[in-house]
């Protein structure tokens, strides 16, 4: 596979006559995918969600599927490996954040070009992954975020509580202010990478815990990614993993924290490792 994912959309005004056929009836076979994408499933007791997950990605979008278990208590691991799927086991449970570590080391270790990562609780519509990882292969953004609040109406009417949509509605909004972005939502479960974000962002100093998400965008803004979204049809429902008010409320917490955290380094009033640069 070819590592040369463009980083920017190319600048090509082409004045002489373009055949429209040539767009309607191209010659020859569909051109194959250039690039090398990795689709990584952070998983733990998933396995009620997985299949139904994994029957939604179009077929030939990805090159590999890798399911990290996180010390599950039902048979998401055998059901895995049933499916064909590569799979590697905490023995332990390591954490939301801990899990994905593990996903991302593995993809640069297996040369990946763009990485997806998804929940595997089948709460984010897995057709969409080639629309995403195509904005990366056009260099348009370096990191895809799948939105899941297209409308009030639209996230509510799907199952989304309402204490959950007033802090994402919250949270993003003041994400959105405080690091110059224009992010539909920062707390998706579904995410797509160019291989160099990874291999910038020093992710494996960040926590074990939830807040993993928030820094790695944090660190992208600060490493000067650029981030973009499309949306996702999401579903709630009981198997979906969603976690509590509490953690939730922590999580809030945490998210505010890390924002401060950039503010400080970026001011220079107190460095933090989240934003050192990786050693070479």
């Amino acid at each position: 596979m070819s590592s040369s994912l463009l980083t920017a959309p190319p600048l090509n005004p082409i004045h002489e006559p373009f055949p429209v056929g040539r767009i309607l009836r191209p010659a020859g076979p569909e051109p194959k995918r250039q690039h090398k994408v990795i689709a990584v499933l952070p998983a733990y007791n998933a396995a009620t969600t997985l299949a139904a997950t994994l029957a939604g990605f179009p077929p030939g979008c990805v090159d590999e599927i890798l399911l990290v278990d996180d010390g599950s208590k039902d048979n998401t691991v055998q059901l895995a490996r049933d499916m064909g799927l590569t799979v590697i086991v905490h023995e332990k449970n390591t954490g939301y954040g801990g899990n994905q570590k593990t996903c991302y080391k593995y993809c640069l270790d297996h040369g990946a070009d763009v990485v997806v990562m998804i929940h595997p609780d089948y709460q984010y519509d897995s057709r969409v992954i080639p629309h995403a990882v195509g904005i990366i292969e056009l260099g348009i953004c370096d990191v895809v975020l799948g939105n899941r609040v297209r409308s009030r109406a639209e996230a509510m009417g799907c199952g989304m509580p309402w204490w959950k949509y007033v802090s994402n509605r919250g949270l993003t909004a003041f994400e959105n202010l405080a690091l110059g972005q224009n992010l539909g939502e920062f707390h998706s479960g579904f995410r797509v990478y160019r291989r160099k974000v990874l291999e910038t962002v020093p992710f494996e100093r960040n926590s074990n815990d939830f807040v993993f998400d928030t820094q790695f965008l944090v660190q992208a803004v600060h490493f000067g990614f650029r981030l973009g979204d499309v949306p996702v049809p999401v579903r709630y429902f009981d198997e979906a993993s969603q976690i509590n008010f509490r953690r939730s409320t922590k999580y809030g917490l945490e998210t505010l924290k890390a924002v401060g955290q950039y503010w400080l380094h970026r001011l220079g009033l107190r460095t933090n490792d989240l934003f050192r640069p990786k050693s070479p």
